[in-house]
């Protein structure tokens, strides 16, 4: 029997970095599944593949509902028969604002959509690796520069991104015993509509407000084509990949 192509989800896949990064391995000949809120735009991403759209499926979900997220993980099973690589992607920032001004309704947004769907979707690729046969799988978050350092009045997201962090290392560890590898990129500035406004000109710690520079979100995608061809046995436990003169290292 003909071995399949290796099988993958993608959160967040409508759109930005997880568009790039699920054509990009529908180009290197995974079988992919493009998950988000929209399943119109899914559709219109998968056709950007061409022919290499007849291995993707489009599944309308919101990773904040475990129901729905309970629901992809069987779409998936159902369609590919595994799952090798999961890329925690979905996420949503807050406007700007001062901390002591956030609505609670912000601020939860934000938490479920970033930690709390990430947890889930992680929780339903494990449960899913680790009875598969051969079993195992890698999952790769998306991190950000924000898992680092933040930007101004960026609290809620900046919070989640770190606890991301917390999340790689405990899947990292728990899921050795599982076959299962756990890594995280860390992105900053790729060109994305979400992050266009940075060539205008965004805030930045001393005051001020300036225009970064931004770097092709292709690049990004390769990191994570690279990231998900390891063997299972090698891991890039952090990745960060980042436009080569933002305001990040050394002090602005």
């Amino acid at each position: 029997m003909d071995r399949q192509p290796p099988a993958a989800l993608v959160t967040g896949a409508g759109s930005g970095i997880g568009k790039a990064v699920a054509l990009a391995l529908l180009d290197e000949g995974y079988r992919v599944a493009l998950a988000g809120r929209r399943e119109a735009v899914l559709e219109e991403a998968i056709a950007a593949a061409g022919a290499a759209g007849a291995r993707a499926i489009a599944i309308a979900a919101d990773v904040t509902d475990p129901g729905s997220v309970d629901a992809m993980f069987e779409r998936v099973a159902s369609r590919f028969g595994r799952l090798d690589v999961l890329f925690n992607n979905a996420g949503i920032s807050a406007p700007p604002q001062p901390l002591e001004d956030l609505p609670v309704e912000r601020i939860r947004a934000v938490i479920d959509t970033n930690l709390l769907g990430a947890f889930l979707c992680t929780r339903g690729a494990i449960r899913m690796m680790k009875a598969q046969s051969p079993r195992g799988g890698r999952i790769i978050n998306n991190g950000s520069i924000s898992a680092h350092a933040p930007r101004p009045d960026s609290a809620p997201y900046t919070a989640t991104k770190h606890a991301i962090t917390g999340l790689t290392r405990s899947t990292s560890l728990d899921g050795r015993k599982h076959d299962i590898a756990c890594g995280q990129i860390d992105i900053g500035n790729a060109a994305t509509d979400m992050a266009a406004p940075m060539a205008r000109g965004v805030p930045q710690a001393n005051g001020t407000i300036a225009p970064e520079p931004l770097m092709d979100v292709a690049q990004v995608a390769r990191a994570v084509v690279y990231m998900a061809s390891l063997p299972l046995d090698a891991n890039v436990q952090f990745m960060t990949v980042m436009a080569t003169k933002m305001p990040f290292v050394g002090r602005g």
